[in-house]
């Protein structure tokens, strides 16, 4: 378990619950087994943070969190690693989302000139929607809005 806790990295004091804790052994598990195929790729991979969500009637997912940083090899293995932690967790599902920054429009304070595309609130969104949808590819959307306001999305994969 000593190594499993190196899978997990935190701001300075803050304690890792027991969920996230699972998700780092499962992590841990997959880089020394030796019939994984990612097993090279997981090696730099490590998680921020881990929430258990429910969905529909009586489902339960992990919402697993990681560092911007590790995003780009987690999205190279993504499917694969979603297929690997879905068999530890059985009878879960299993979401991996990147830690994106908003930036609000009074960014002069933080000390920077310009407020790139990418820290805005509609780009950040976007992106996480892009997580959640995974490996698969985002064709269209639609938004439909109705006549009491309320606005309803619909994503094409």
């Amino acid at each position: 378990m000593l190594n499993a806790k190196k899978k997990i990295v935190k701001e300075k004091g803050a304690v890792p619950t027991a969920i996230e804790e699972e998700v780092a052994k499962a992590l841990f598990d997959i880089e020394v087994s030796p019939s994984s195929d990612i097993k090279a790729d997981i090696k730099d991979v490590y998680i921020s943070g881990a929430k258990e969500m429910e969905v529909g009637k009586g489902g339960v997912a992990i919402v697993v969190h990681m560092p911007f940083r590790v995003w780009k090899t987690v999205k190279k293995i993504q499917g694969r690693l979603i297929r690997e932690l879905e068999k530890k967790f059985s009878r879960k599902h299993i979401i991996l989302v990147a830690n994106r920054t908003i930036l609000d429009k009074n960014f002069k304070r933080k000390g920077l000139k310009v407020r790139p595309r990418s820290r805005t609130l509609t780009a950040v969104h976007e992106a996480i929607l892009e997580d959640v949808c995974g490996p698969t590819e985002i064709v269209g959307k639609r938004t439909r809005i109705s006549v009491d306001g309320t606005k309803l999305l619909k994503v094409y994969l």
